[in-house]
């Protein structure tokens, strides 16, 4: 089966109206979008279609996503996926980073922030858990949400460690305060103006020095690992 060269998307979620959303965002970003509502459409667009990335709810009405995922993985399938839930818990964010998923977005989130990690995962391309993050000495345990430098635990805030995965997923890209916002803030959400940059400058007193890069008037970078 040839792959055509606009990739594809495939979107499982429920909800009409946000996977009506998650279809016109995800379009206009410049992918192909096949949009099911449940398992067994999933499985049938599987068996149809080749796809870069799935984004995944969890909670479909006819099995758990979780089990669909195993699913998905047991017949073979190694297409990266993103689950998107509100399902918030440890366990819950370990349970389908263990059953293969990629990367798990909590809702509410930002079209963005969902476009990050959908394109961090067709270009890892892999379809299995992908949730620890190295860079030189650095390693984050984005499931069991652990940080370490040269293998010495660090204390991060949440949103630090969302903030310095996020950098990390897309190093060598720069990456917009807007951007990074979206990533540790989500949807509708009132924060001073200097939010990012208060983490930037926490986390870079307990990094290497040198690690995150300023671009003045742009953003935040982490160089490519060497």
């Amino acid at each position: 089966m040839a792959t055509d060269p606009v990739p594809a998307v495939l979107v499982i979620e429920d909800d009409e109206s946000l996977r009506a959303g998650l279809d016109s965002g995800m379009r206009q970003a410049g992918y192909r979008i096949v949009s099911v509502a449940d398992a067994a459409g999933a499985l049938e667009a599987l068996a149809a279609h080749e796809f870069a990335v799935i984004v995944l709810d969890l909670g479909l009405p006819d099995i758990d996503g979780v089990t669909l995922l195993k699913r998905i993985r047991r017949d073979g399938y190694t297409v990266p996926v993103v689950i998107l839930s509100a399902r918030d818990a440890l366990e819950e964010r370990v349970r389908g980073l263990d059953a293969g998923a990629d990367d798990y977005v909590l809702k509410p989130f930002a079209l963005q922030e969902l476009l990050a990690r959908a394109r961090a995962a067709i270009r890892r391309g892999v379809g299995q858990a992908s949730h620890r993050l190295s860079h030189g000495t650095i390693e984050l345990d984005t499931a069991a949400w652990e940080a370490r430098v040269d293998d010495v635990p660090i204390v991060l805030s949440r949103r630090q460690f969302v903030l310095l995965a996020e950098l990390l997923r897309n190093a060598g890209r720069v990456l917009t305060s807007d951007h990074l916002e979206a990533a540790v803030y989500g949807w509708n959400t009132d924060i001073e103006s200097n939010a990012i940059q208060v983490h930037i400058h926490a986390l870079r007193r307990k990094l290497p020095e040198g690690l995150i890069r300023t671009v003045r008037g742009v953003g935040y970078m982490v160089p490519e690992a060497s």
